[in-house]
């Protein structure tokens, strides 16, 4: 599929995946909405590959939709990575046997709604608008990945909320991906490994962290690159015979339990 010249939205698109994403877009020529919470890193990063910034919380449908119509108002809207995501780590129940010291339902709520509610509706808004695509010579009217976690497959020890919001983003590929064929829109999911974002932190200690990280990882043994991610994400955008698949991209780590 073709993206030079489409317009594309990347959500969570101000940093790490989802901003290598949104650099690799652009470099193949399309027309990027960086979607995000952050407005600095958001508006800088737009203004550096030529596109827009969208103030979106993927929690709030209108922000969602607002992105859609500014993507639309560019050009075609072929392609969609969402990217959007948080974390969180606390066990199922605390060591006192207290129900106080239990996984906070408000958290578990909270990571449901971003990773999961917030994919999917962002998906549903896009694929939406796609619908209405001149189909390619593929019958083709846009695509869409979803980034999920290894997480999804064999989530750790206090990773409860997260695996189960990235299993939700896994376990909905092959449906939706049968809900959009007849409208001629296709939909992977990449689930990403350990990699090197910011949420390591900068400095000699985090560098040594995250090279102990790396020890863990079959080959290479080190962390992932977002530029690495985003390479298959945008394999996924762009070849035609790639949909409903989940694609693991994670130098073949299989995550112990902590």
């Amino acid at each position: 599929m073709d993206i030079n010249g489409a317009s594309a939205i990347v959500t969570g698109g101000a940093s790490g995946i989802g901003a290598a994403a949104a650099r690799q877009l652009a470099a193949r020529g399309a027309h990027v909405v960086v979607a995000d919470l952050q407005v600095e890193r958001g508006q800088a990063l737009a203004e550096e590959i030529g596109g827009v910034f969208a103030h979106v919380d993927v929690t709030r449908t209108d922000d969602i939709t607002a992105a859609v119509e500014q993507a639309v108002r560019l050009a075609p809207l072929r392609a969609v990575v969402n990217s959007a995501g948080i974390g969180f780590a606390q066990r199922t129940i605390g060591r006192d046997g207290q129900l106080e010291s239990a996984h906070s339902l408000e958290a578990f709520t909270k990571v449901i709604a971003i990773n999961l509610i917030g994919t999917f509706d962002a998906v549903r808004q896009t694929a939406t608008a796609m619908s209405g695509n001149e189909p390619d010579a593929d019958g083709c009217r846009g695509a869409i990945v979803n980034l999920a976690s290894v997480a999804a497959f064999d989530g750790q020890i206090g990773q409860a909320s997260y695996s189960a919001s990235k299993g939700g983003v896994v376990g909905m590929t092959l449906p939706v991906a049968r809900d959009l064929a007849a409208a001629g829109i296709r939909l992977n999911t990449v689930a990403p490994g350990l990699i090197d974002t910011p949420i390591y932190g900068e400095g000699p200690e985090s560098e040594a962290f995250k090279a102990k990280l790396g020890e863990s990882v079959l080959f290479p043994r080190r962390l992932g690159t977002p530029d690495e991610l985003a390479s298959m994400v945008l394999e996924c955008l762009t070849n035609s015979y790639m949909n409903g698949e989940v694609v693991r991209v994670d130098g073949g780590i299989r995550m112990p339990p902590k």
